[in-house]
C-alpha cells in the first residue's frame, strides 16, 4: 500500500456534515403530507442512499399521493435552493486532512451520489474546490452506489490502476460500491452504532484524522 497515488472521497457524511441538512430538506417536503421523520430514523434507514431511492421508499412507506418524478424534482430543487444560501459544515478535520494529502502530491477526487449542481453549490461555499482534480457525481453515471460505476469511471478518468487508489466512505452503499469496483476502502464513521454494519470496509475509523495517522504510521504516504 505504499503505492497509493490517489485518494477518492465520498462527499456527504465523509467530507461534509450534510446528513442533518438532507434530513431537514426531506421533512420540509414531507410535512405537506403529514409525515415527519426523526433524525435517528433518517440515519438508520435513509442516510447514504441516493435521492431517487429514498423518494420511492418514502412514497411507498407513507403512501404519499404524489408521483415519484414530482417528489424527486421538488427535493432536488429545494436542496439546490438551500445549498446556495446555507453553509453545510465540513466533517471534523476534513479540510486539514485534504490539504495535507494534497501537499503530498496525491491526486484527490470526489465520487458522490449527489448531482453535479449540488456539488458545485457546496464547493462554492466551503473552500474544498482547489484540492480536487476530478469530481464524479450522480449526473455523470447511469447507476448510483452501491453500483461500482462511479468508482470505475473515476479510476478510468484518472488513468490509474485501482491498486493505486484508496476510497474513503461513511455508509454501507458507498463501501459496497468501492469494494465492487475492486478498490480498497476505509470507512469513516463517528457513530459507533453503525460500525457493525460497515465491517466490509478494509479499515474503520472514527474520523479522517485517525485515518490519516494510520496511513502515516503504516508508511503509506510518509
Amino acid at each position: 500500500m505504499k503505492n497509493i497515488k490517489a485518494l477518492l472521497f465520498d462527499l456527504d457524511g465523509t467530507l461534509i456534515d450534510s446528513e442533518y441538512f438532507h434530513y431537514e430538506c426531506w421533512n420540509e417536503i414531507l410535512e405537506e403530507y403529514g409525515v415527519q421523520l426523526t433524525y435517528p430514523d433518517w440515519l438508520k434507514n435513509y442516510a447514504g442512499i441516493p435521492l431517487p431511492v429514498n423518494a420511492r421508499n418514502l412514497q411507498e412507506k407513507y403512501v404519499i399521493n404524489a408521483s415519484l418524478p414530482e417528489m424527486v424534482k421538488r427535493r432536488e430543487a429545494l436542496t439546490l435552493e438551500r445549498l446556495k444560501t446555507k453553509d453545510v459544515n465540513l466533517m471534523p478535520f476534513a479540510l486539514e486532512v485534504v490539504k495535507f494529502f494534497h501537499e503530498q502530491d496525491l491526486v484527490l477526487a470526489i465520487v458522490t451520489s449527489s448531482p453535479r449542481e449540488d456539488v458545485e453549490a457546496i464547493f462554492d461555499r466551503n473552500g474544498l474546490r482547489p484540492y480536487f482534480s476530478l469530481i464524479i457525481t450522480r449526473s455523470e453515471v447511469q447507476h448510483n452506489k452501491p453500483d461500482p460505476e462511479s468508482y470505475n469511471k473515476c479510476c478510468e478518468a484518472l488513468g490509474l490502476s485501482k491498486e493505486n487508489c484508496l476510497v474513503f466512505e461513511d455508509t454501507i452503499n458507498g463501501i459496497k460500491a468501492a469494494k465492487a469496483a475492486g478498490i480498497r476502502c476505509f470507512a469513516i464513521q463517528s457513530n459507533t452504532d453503525m460500525h457493525e454494519s460497515l465491517d466490509i470496509a478494509d479499515r474503520l475509523f472514527l474520523d479522517l484524522m485517525e485515518a490519516k495517522e494510520y496511513l502515516l504510521s503504516d508508511q503509506f504516504v510518509a
